[in-house]
């Protein structure tokens, strides 16, 4: 007598995949991601479109310098760390290698100048490289 995991196993076989087929629906062997979305982004390559972002979700912070007034506020309630202050610019420097994306800064700001974006595609090799620090 099966199991229910084996007929569940069975099922499974004559279904759709739950997930969506992303970036691509077949991964070519000779690349590697970091070459495929080099060549998507100058337009040689075509990726699925990712599912629609949520209402409210939480991506990749913005930050609006001309409004910030340099209260240090956000680097005060950031549980990981992320955010430094440029006392000779009296700005912040946001690092997203090391942000939990978790809003707090946001919630905090008095002004509004900080904002989380639909962006999700934030993997790197290069932790220290431009597009992982907002200023």
């Amino acid at each position: 007598m099966p199991t229910p995991m084996v007929l569940e196993l069975i099922k499974q076989l004559f279904h759709r995949p739950a997930t969506n087929c992303f970036p691509v629906k077949y991964y070519p062997s000779e690349t590697t991601v970091t070459e495929l979305i080099k060549k998507v982004q100058e337009g040689k390559a075509k990726i699925n479109s990712p599912v629609t972002v949520p209402e409210k979700f939480r991506g990749k912070i913005t930050y609006d310098r001309e409004k910030c007034i340099g209260c240090r506020l956000c680097i005060r309630v950031c549980p990981s760390r992320a955010i430094d202050f440029l006392a000779e610019e009296k700005k912040i420097k946001i690092r997203i290698d090391r942000c939990i994306f978790c809003s707090q800064c946001n919630d905090i700001c008095p002004v509004n100048c900080l904002s989380m974006s639909g962006d999700f595609l934030l993997a790197n090799e290069d932790r220290f490289d431009s597009e992982m620090i907002v200023k």
